[in-house]
């Protein structure tokens, strides 16, 4: 099953527990704007190349869209407008005042020079001006990005337009950025996993996890369970996983990724498959790279107490139904991981306000949030007798019909 198709079969579901409307229902299952833009772009040996760029806004209802970039060559239309919607969901279910959005261009990023990375940056930028503002559309990092073609983006839009440092979240420090950024999404992974431990009543402290996916959230979400008490014994990436069941040295991996690239060849564990690792048996699962890593397929072998999507879209809607027979309490992606753009919303502050705030500060303004929204959806999945995921969705859903109404869209 599609991204796009689990999406709208997970809001369809939702909004049949509440009833929903059709005149909502319509709003909210397509976009509001989808731009394609194709970009000319010379490369380092004279030769002009057209990429194709996305950016889809999926809603407004609550505020300027937000979303990250990715560039990827499986990056289309469709999965773009998934990941569009599960940023507007993500935004309602935190109570942040933004929309929906997400962009991608359709590259192989390492076959590229830094050089042609920043003209295609720029060019997407100078393509996309009239869409991307601190009033109306607000990009940031997101697969094969960083901080690095933010700064791009920030620096191209401030030409036309002069300087907004607001245009984009996830800069650098130095021009805007805001403490607490690079690790927040996986810390927010990781307070959703206490708090969810808390409900089970289960001590970290006697508590295993497996990380699949080990780039930013993955890493900073196995950092985080060590602090926690956890045992992380298994973590992976593209190239494979590794276990070791007295725990993974994490700053180790870690070390090795800077080093080489990649965990291939770290030598602080038994070597297994990406598969292994999704079906062991494990206190915590916290898949953290990419879409449908969990199907049909090998949802009835999971074996975890907890799920924590730290991943956009790990689990498929066709595993949905497999995983809700199992004694097994998920923490969806739109909840798990909005950590992220709860730090990007005061990244955004930040730069309008002009003034700065602490990392400990960030921490201390994010924690009640993202708490605030997991308790919200805990107490929808017991009022309505639904899943974690189908109660996040209600939860976001409701916030978006109130808005929708009270601005008179009809």
């Amino acid at each position: 099953m599609s991204a796009l198709k689990s999406l709208k079969a997970r809001f369809n579901k939702a909004a049949e527990v509440i009833n929903l409307e059709p005149r909502f229902r319509n709003i909210l299952n397509a976009p509001e704007r989808v731009n394609i833009v194709n970009l000319p772009v010379k490369l380092d040996n004279g030769e002009i190349r057209v990429f194709e760029g996305f950016r889809v806004i999926h809603s407004t209802v609550l505020g300027p869209s937000k979303g990250g970039i990715r560039y990827s060559p499986h990056v289309f239309l469709d999965e773009v407008k998934a990941l569009a919607g599960w940023m507007t969901f993500k935004c309602a279910v935190v109570g942040i005042p933004y929309g929906g959005a997400k962009g991608g261009i359709t590259i192989r990023p390492k076959e590229h020079s830094i050089d042609e990375l920043e003209r295609i940056t720029r060019a997407y930028t100078r393509a996309l001006k009239d869409v991307f503002g601190e009033d109306s559309d607000i990009p940031a990092p997101d697969m094969n990005t960083s901080f690095r073609e933010m700064a791009w983006i920030f620096d191209e839009y401030s030409r036309t337009y002069g300087h907004t440092p607001g245009v984009v979240t996830g800069k650098p420090l130095n021009l805007g950025g805001s403490k607490g950024r690079i690790p927040a999404t996986g810390w927010g992974v990781v307070l959703s996993a206490m708090i969810a431990l808390d409900k089970l009543k289960l001590d970290p402290n006697k508590c295993t996890a497996a990380v699949q996916g080990f780039g930013n959230v993955g890493s900073w979400a196995s950092k985080f369970l060590v602090d926690e008490g956890v045992t992380v014994v298994a973590i992976s990436d593209h190239t494979g996983a590794f276990y070791n069941a007295d725990g993974i040295d994490v700053r180790a991996a870690v070390k090795h990724i800077k080093k080489h690239g990649t965990l291939d060849k770290f030598e602080g564990g038994e070597k297994i498959t990406n598969a292994d690792l999704l079906t062991m048996a494990v206190d915590i699962l916290v898949p953290a790279a990419i879409e449908d890593v969990i199907t049909e397929d090998n949802a009835g072998d999971i074996k975890a107490k907890l799920i924590v999507e730290g991943a956009n879209g790990p689990v498929s809607a066709n595993a949905d139904s497999i995983l809700e027979t199992k004694d097994c309490l998920i923490v969806p992606d739109i909840l798990a991981n909005a950590g992220g753009v709860t730090v990007s919303y005061f990244e955004w502050v930040q730069n309008r306000r002009g003034h700065y705030y602490s990392e400990l500060e960030i921490r201390d303004k994010t924690r009640p949030i993202l708490t605030d929204a997991f308790n919200a959806v805990y107490a929808a999945r017991e009022k309505y007798g639904v899943s974690m995921r189908l109660a996040a969705y209600i939860v976001a859903i409701e916030r978006l019909r109130s808005a929708i109404e009270l601005k008179g869209y009809f």
